[in-house]
């Protein structure tokens, strides 16, 4: 019989969201997407040590190489969180990682740079993508952001469907939220009609679930990136699932375009407070976790050095 795993490739593109090469050797994805939380993690694993290096960008790439070793598709390398609120600095950043992959013969169109959701991170997304760099706008959990993804012309965005998800539950004082009522999951659906009726090339890929339902009510979605555990989850459930999402459907919604400057995307993602205080979150995350590993790498340096 058909895995809901299978059955779900039907209908999005499955993404491995990890930085274990082995599980992505494991799952086969399409896609992987990386982060300095996932790569953390990752580097405590004697086994890849030898990918360990002091320049974060070039321990980034290192890790990106090896997984495009293990995939047929894209793997998404981050900017520096620290670069959040910089534009500038995240083009100089983004331009040397893809330098970083061409020196291994990595050609620009296997890499997505992630870049976070913030007005100035969005303007260096639609500046790359002229210059054929392809971007995945992270930490995405406001409509607003949303919009101002799309008129930029990013390639991907990564909707936080379990950040959201978590926010909620706990402003709510829940131990769950249904499914029918999950706002990650509408957050997405929302997004993914406004672009399929205005025609925004931009894709969809929902990002941080949970629990397999979410996964589920999303079966559509462009592209779904999924965690090793949830991965095994749905290989091992029986049974063929229904399309949730579809471009036919999203047409017939009733979302009027809005257009955004400066000062119309601070105010209406300053609305909502959960997008507000996820997205801060998320690159302070973002950053501690770069940090942890800059450390952890600089210990093992002086440790080889003592060795020597």
């Amino acid at each position: 019989m058909i895995s809901m795993l299978d059955s779900l490739r039907k209908y999005s593109v499955v993404v491995a969201d990890s930085g274990d090469l082995d599980a992505v050797a494991k799952w086969r994805p399409q896609d992987t997407t990386t982060n300095p939380s996932l790569l953390l993690a990752a580097a405590q694993d004697a086994r890849f040590k030898h990918l360990l290096v002091k320049d974060m960008d070039q321990l980034y790439v290192n890790f990106g190489c090896e997984i495009l070793k293990r995939i047929p598709g894209r793997v998404s390398t981050e900017v520096d969180a620290r670069l959040s609120f910089d534009t500038e600095g995240s083009l100089s950043r983004a331009r040397k990682i893809i330098a970083l992959y061409e020196q291994q013969n990595i050609p620009r169109e296997r890499v997505l740079i992630k870049l976070a959701s913030t007005w100035e991170g969005i303007r260096a997304a639609g500046r790359l993508e002229r210059e054929g760099i392809h971007c995945n706008m992270t930490l995405l959990f406001s409509f607003a952001q949303a919009v101002a993804c799309a008129d930029a012309g990013v390639t991907l965005i990564s909707p936080f469907v379990g950040r959201i998800y978590d926010w909620h539950k706990a402003a709510r004082k829940l131990e769950d939220i249904p499914i029918d009522d999950d706002p990650g999951v509408a957050s997405v659906t929302k997004i993914y009609g406004y672009y399929k009726k205005h025609g925004y090339a931009t894709q969809v890929m929902g990002a941080s679930f949970r629990k397999i339902e979410q996964i589920l009510a999303l079966a559509g979605c462009d592209l779904l990136t999924i965690a090793p555990d949830l991965l095994d989850k749905l290989a091992g459930a029986p049974g063929a699932l229904e399309r949730r999402l579809s471009p036919e459907e999203a047409r017939q919604h009733a979302l009027e375009r809005i257009t955004l400057d400066e000062k119309a995307y601070h105010w209406l993602h300053n609305e909502d407070a959960m997008a507000v205080e996820k997205l801060s979150e998320g690159i302070r995350r973002f950053d501690a976790d770069s940090r942890k590993l800059e450390q952890f790498v600089l210990s093992l340096v002086k440790g080889r050095r003592a060795a020597a």
